[in-house]
Formats: structure tokens, sequence, C-alpha cells
């Protein structure tokens, strides 16, 4: 624990003594305003939690940003993105729900967020090449962590889960899934036996983009630092196909919608079949990706995970959807958040018992259960470990579709058997200054 972050609790421990005291710890009157109190629908600030926003595209804004400014105790101090124009978006989100007076800071510089004292915790929602990096820092400066979803690489997932560990580090990757109820019905369902001995799961992820992409180099535009947006990504010349958004279909900044997606549902895979801690040992697939062109994640994908215990998951673009099928019958849906289905009514109706697996939800979503588990120190219900645990099953099915072969994967070790190519695709290399993940080169 860093004295950083100890000094966070001593000021909330003074607030706290403050307001509770009244005058009386004083000789002379003190006032304290209707909003230091929390009136108006405002939490008293010793209850408030101080948040920097690294990241501020459509799903940092308009998902992030928009939900912890719902929540009375959430309060944003400083904006950081590499493009002006997503800086200024943002502050006027800020102002409409806080109010046109309301003051916070703003930089291109995500170092110095996390280099203010008076930040508790941070919400990263950049491209995937920038999450294991700014992670790093983030904890290794005494903040709290609430990450987007997946890594970049195994390796990444790996290091970041052991500091989160070292660290005593509060953080949720960034899903909604376990909040929804139509998963965490699933996922009870199945951990419960109600569809007796789980043997295969069938799941259904988007594809990619259906055009490859202007390779063609453009002028950056003003508003856009370009090299810090491509960070630890190798160099390349800026190309309108990339940003915002459209980063997720190049293998330099994400993995695709295997990855991207497969954060989503694969979550839920690894949930019921309880395994979040561990993984498959055997992965093998097939898949489709655009021969030239800026895009060149897969787009088509087929792959079959195998698990220790002889379960059978299947993987396929073209949708999303969920089955699982037991020795009693299945359990699933076919579509993001559709209604639960099932092989009999008498499992859609079954109750969990009081001593049955209860699984930890929280269902007024991820930013809610993120800002109750910085106060108690509790994990999230999806920790840094439980993250990296499913990201590593897209990465795996990414390597095995590269190499166009049957994997063996040791989830103990987390390595390849005997397959030393394989092993040195559990990482990426980076770019200078930031190619050290142990450590952020300091400002200036």
């Amino acid at each position: 624990m860093t004295s950083e972050r100890n000094g966070c609790r001593a000021r909330r421990s003074f607030l706290r003594r403050v307001i509770a005291g009244g005058a009386a710890w004083c000789a002379a009157p003190y006032v304290i305003s209707p909003a230091a109190l929390g009136n108006a629908g405002r939490s008293a600030p010793s209850e408030r939690i101080t948040i920097g926003f690294i990241g501020l595209g459509s799903h940092g804004i308009g998902h992030n940003l928009r939900s912890f400014l719902r929540q009375n105790d959430a309060e944003p101090v400083i904006l950081c993105d590499v493009d002006t124009r997503q800086i200024e978006a943002a502050v006027h989100t800020v102002r409409q729900q806080r109010g046109e007076s309301f003051d916070c800071a703003t930089t291109r510089d995500w170092r110095e967020v996390i280099a203010r004292e008076d930040v508790d915790a941070v919400m990263i929602s950049t491209g995937d090449q920038w999450h294991g990096p700014m992670s790093v820092g983030a904890i290794q400066a005494g903040k709290d962590v609430m990450c987007e979803k997946p890594t970049l690489s195994i390796a990444e997932g790996r290091i970041v889960a052991d500091l989160v560990r070292r660290y005593g580090t509060v953080f949720q990757t960034a899903t909604e899934d376990r909040s929804i109820p139509v998963y965490h019905r699933m996922a009870e369902l199945v951990r419960n036996g109600r569809i007796g001995r789980l043997e295969r799961i069938f799941c259904q992820l988007p594809g990619g983009p259906g055009n490859a992409g202007d390779p063609r180099p453009q002028p950056v535009p003003a508003e856009l630092d370009w090299d810090m947006w491509l960070g630890p990504a190798p160099w390349a010349p800026y190309r309108q196909g990339l940003h915002p958004y459209h980063w997720r279909w190049h293998r330099d900044y994400s993995g695709g919608q295997l990855t991207d997606w497969g954060a989503h549902q694969l979550d839920t895979v690894q949930w019921a079949n309880d395994t979040e801690h561990s993984g498959p040992v055997e992965v093998e697939g097939s898949g489709r990706r655009h021969e030239n062109g800026l895009y060149d994640t897969f787009f088509e994908y087929h792959l079959v995970y195998r698990y220790a215990d002889g379960v059978e998951l299947r993987v396929d673009s073209g949708g999303t959807g969920l089955r699982f099928e037991g020795s009693d019958g299945w359990v699933g849906n076919d579509g993001w958040v559709r209604p639960l289905q099932a092989s009999s009514d008498a499992i859609l109706a079954s109750v969990i018992g009081p001593e049955e697996i209860s699984l930890f939800t929280e269902p007024r979503g991820e930013h809610r259960n993120f800002l109750d588990c910085v106060k108690s120190r509790r994990d999230p219900y999806f920790p840094a470990e439980i993250g990296h645990r499913c990201s590593t099953l897209s990465h795996l099915g990414n390597i095995a579709m590269e190499l166009g072969r049957k994997l063996r994967w040791d989830p103990v070790t987390e390595a390849f058997d005997r397959d030393d190519t394989a092993n040195r695709m559990r990482s990426r290399s980076q770019r200078e200054p930031w190619s050290n993940l142990g450590g952020v080169k300091p400002l200036g």
C-alpha cells in the first residue's frame, strides 16, 4: 500500500471527523456548506471518490464518464485525451451533469493524471495498446483502476494481475455483463447443476468489418497527438480509418472482435464453467482476414477449445449468443441481452437455494461496483485476474489461427506445450519510451 493512497484515506478520515464533529471540535463556529454535507443529492466530500478519466472516445464519454457522473459519490477531477475535440466533448458532458460552473482540469498527457495527488482512481477508456502501460503506471502511482477490456496480450494481462495483488489495488475490468440479469442467471443455473453435467458450450461473437480499410497515409489532424495515440504500438503514419473506434480491426492496437466482444460473452462462459481462474488446455481453429488494406484482424473465425474436464467450447463469428449443453438439458440465449431460454420450463423457473452457489454481482452496474469496492477494498466482480483469464481465451484463439495448428495450453504455467513460436506470441514488443511495463518514464 503506497503512502499516496494512505494520504487519500487520511484526507477522507479527516473530513469525516470534521463533518461528524461540527463546531464542537473547535472553539470558533465552523460553517459547512450544504454541498459539503452532501445536500442536493451529492455525497459529502469525505465519501466521494475522485477520478481521472483517460480516453474520451464514444465509449469513454457515452458509457464510462456518463455512468460515473450518475453516481453521487464520484467526483471527476481531470479529463485526458490525445484529441482536443474529445476533451471539449467531455467537458461539455460534465458541465451538463454537474453545472456550468463545475471546474475540471484537462490534459493530453495521461501521466499528468496519475501524478495528481488529488486523484483516487482512474478510468482508462483507450485503445487496447494502452491498457497495460496505463494500468501499470496508475497502480504504481497508488491509484485504484477501472480499465476497459481486453488486454493486448497474455503477458500484459499477467503483469497487471500480479501487480494488482502486489499493491493491493482495487481493479475493475470494465464490462457490464456480470451485472446483466440474463447472464448472471445463466451462469448460476449452470454452476448449480440445473442442466446436469456440463458437456458443451457454444458461443457466437460478431465478425469484423466487411471492408479492408484505406491504408494510405493522411496528414495528422491538428487536434490529435498522433504519437501519443500510438503509444507503445509500432510507429505508423496516420490513417483515417483508425481513429476513432476502428483501431479495433488492426493487430497493432487490438485483436479484433474476438478479443473485443470475447471479453463479454467469453466471461460468461468462464463464469458458468467455473474456470474463471484458469482456462482451457487445448485450442484449434481457422479464420479469415482481408488480404490487403488497413484492417488485418480476423473477421471470420471458428474455434474449438477443450478443458481438462472434457468440456468443449465452440466459438464462431456471426452474431452474439450463448448455449450451455449438459447431460440433463441446456440453457442460453440467441442474442445480446436477449431473454433466457432453456430446454424446459422447470429450468427457467428453478430457484437457487440459500445453500447453493450464489455468484457475486452488482445489478447497478460495474461503475457502482467499482466505487463500492474502492471504499470496502474488496475485489470488484470482474477483477484483473479474472479479466486476464478471459482475455487469454481470445488471445489463444488468435494465436492458433495465426499458426494454423492445434495448440496445447497449460493454464497453470500459462505456457504452450513445447511450442517456442506460440510462446513468443504471448507477448508484444513495445515502442520506446513505453517498453518497460514494470515502470513508467517520468514526465518531461
